[in-house]
């Protein structure tokens, strides 16, 4: 502290900064860089969430409620478990420790703004309508653009589920390379629980391991789905998914109460490899888990917690690309664990707190993504919490079982998966293994 005399002769007691204060972390420096990298993508105007965080003015009213948050790990919206099974992921959204000790430290000094000229440059989003992966290949749109047919979701209607089956047009094969999906206006993502575009076409390659179509045609399953925590997928590379002549993409659409009556339609962004380029490897998106063909199901009695399993045998060898968990209001957790041929067993992934309100597909890192030989069992084990304890339990006095509709329950997996032949599965083994041990030498 120190005193000054003012000019009406007037002392006047100025408080100095302390070392603490000085150190304290700043919006300007500090935590601005972090938003930007980790929140921003939804904390913007005009973005889903609830509130902007792009400048000291729009985050400095939220700052304790943002300290809660992102000491308890709820946002970012990342629920693995970083510490049990694969800990490394292409996608990782979360804090680090040291990115959460700032922002606490940050709240805890008073939020203090700092120097504007601390302040990086402000990052450009795309328009909420815009294609996220366009500029990424230097195109303004993507190759493709499929639409589904419109629907008119009534306000205050109950929810609804629209499949609608549009034709592609494809006249000769092309393989895929990435793929978005978006509901296509602002209003639209009111309404838009989850779109998911599953791929129909005749298929002559016996290896496309997906379910049978009722005429008993192999199918390659679902091609993508889009929800809250979903912005896209990007094939590794060397990777695609193959669309065929005559293919339809059948729409599975869940819509909800938007407050007023809303049109909107699903449009799918579909990015193409350059004519001529075949990739190596086919990757497809499959589920499993508890409610699949063959497995135990649901059965979640009133005012119980319920452990579900499904065990499901991979039909070929290939590399493991992502986890996503699916479940609904009840979901708590999922695990999913490899059992190998030999008998040994893998832990893969593990969510421990499951939240209906994200939809994440955690994309394993190139180096970790578990290359599983022919044989290999999936096991999917879920937790659902029929108690009161569950916050998003609408009513725990009730039976529940398997079903669209939210109040229902689901418990599955969806990976996407990059099959191989044994020749390419011991080569990718045999080049993991080589690099893993360069590695080790260079340490």
């Amino acid at each position: 502290m120190r005193r000054i005399v003012t000019s009406l002769g007037l002392l006047a007691v100025v408080a100095l900064p302390t070392a603490a204060a000085a150190q304290s972390p700043t919006f300007t420096k500090d935590i601005a860089p972090i938003f930007q990298n980790k929140c921003e993508a939804c904390h913007r105007p005009d973005s889903i969430a609830p509130m902007s965080l792009v400048s000291f003015e729009e985050s400095r009213p939220w700052a304790r409620s943002i300290k809660s948050r992102v000491a308890s790990r709820q946002m970012p919206p990342w629920h693995i478990d970083k510490t049990v099974g694969i800990t490394e992921f292409e996608n990782d959204r979360s804090l680090s420790d040291k990115e959460i000790d700032t922002i606490v430290k940050w709240v805890d000094a008073g939020s203090p703004k700092g120097d504007p000229k601390d302040l990086p440059p402000a990052k450009v989003w795309p328009n909420e309508q815009g294609w996220n992966f366009a500029k990424m290949y230097g195109q303004k749109e993507p190759d493709m653009i499929i639409k589904s047919i419109p629907w008119t979701q009534k306000a205050g209607a109950n929810d609804a589920w629209w499949k609608p089956v549009v034709e592609t047009n494809i006249t000769e094969p092309r393989w895929v390379r990435a793929l978005e999906i978006r509901p296509s206006t602002v209003k639209g993502r009111r309404i838009t629980h989850h779109a998911i575009a599953r791929l129909q076409q005749r298929e002559t390659d016996p290896l496309a391991q997906n379910p049978d179509d009722a005429n008993g045609q192999p199918q390659p399953g679902t091609f993508m789905e889009w929800a809250v925590g979903k912005q896209g997928e990007i094939m590794r590379p060397n990777s695609g998914k193959l669309m065929l002549p005559g293919s339809k993409i059948v729409w599975d659409i869940h819509y909800s109460n938007g407050g007023e009556d809303i049109t909107d339609q699903a449009e799918l962004g579909i990015y193409f490899y350059p004519k001529g380029f075949t990739p190596k490897f086919r990757t497809s998106l499959a589920f499993y888990g508890v409610d699949r063909e063959g497995t135990t199901g649901i059965d979640l009695l009133p005012n119980q917690v319920t452990v579900s399993e499904g065990f499901h045998v991979l039909p070929r060898s290939g590399r493991l690309e992502s986890f996503q968990p699916h479940m609904h209001l009840r979901g708590k957790a999922m695990a999913l664990e490899a059992i190998l041929p030999n008998g040994q067993k893998q832990m893969l992934s593990y969510v421990p707190d499951f939240n209906f309100n994200w939809h994440n597909s955690y994309v394993y890192a190139d180096d970790e993504a578990p290359l599983l030989p022919k044989g290999t069992i999936l096991h999917v084990t879920a937790w659902h919490d029929n108690t009161a304890a569950k916050k998003s339990n609408p009513d725990p006095s009730q039976w529940v079982g398997f079903g669209d509709r939210t109040v229902d329950e689901m418990a599955h997996a969806w990976l996407n998966i990059t099959f191989m032949t044994d020749e390419d599965f011991k080569a990718e083994h045999d080049a993991r293994a080589a690099a893993r041990a360069a590695k080790t030498q260079q340490q």
